[in-house]
């Protein structure tokens, strides 16, 4: 039974970072018209990119106000993709920590949020 709230804290954490995420991008787009590349990924929440679209606008602390940005709790990085910088999606592998999977294995994605 521990094991099964464990998973869904897990879960929910995770749905949380992701939202979390969702705003400082918003922030960014905000300010600079355009969401960071797939290459310049979630890192340009926290360092200015050098490379493809650099936004004019970056504030000094960045937009997460963190130095590094979160894993998610199954300890593994987001999967952030933006081909166009018009819109985006975060992806969470979840508990099995691979592409697909199903029940708490699921993948948790922004598009579903």
């Amino acid at each position: 039974r521990v094991t099964g709230y464990l998973a869904n804290a897990k879960i929910d954490t995770t749905k949380s970072q992701i939202k979390a995420l969702e705003q400082a991008l918003e922030l960014y787009k905000v300010e600079n018209d355009f969401y960071p590349t797939t290459e310049q990924g979630l890192q340009a929440l926290i360092e200015k990119p050098t490379i493809g679209n650099v936004p004019e606008n970056y504030p000094p602390g960045g937009y997460l106000g963190k130095k590094k940005v979160p894993l998610d709790p199954w300890n593994k990085p987001y999967i952030y993709l933006s081909e166009d910088g018009e819109k985006y999606t975060i992806i969470s592998h979840g508990a099995d920590k691979k592409e697909g999977g199903t029940g708490k294995g699921a993948d948790i994605s922004s598009d579903d949020l």
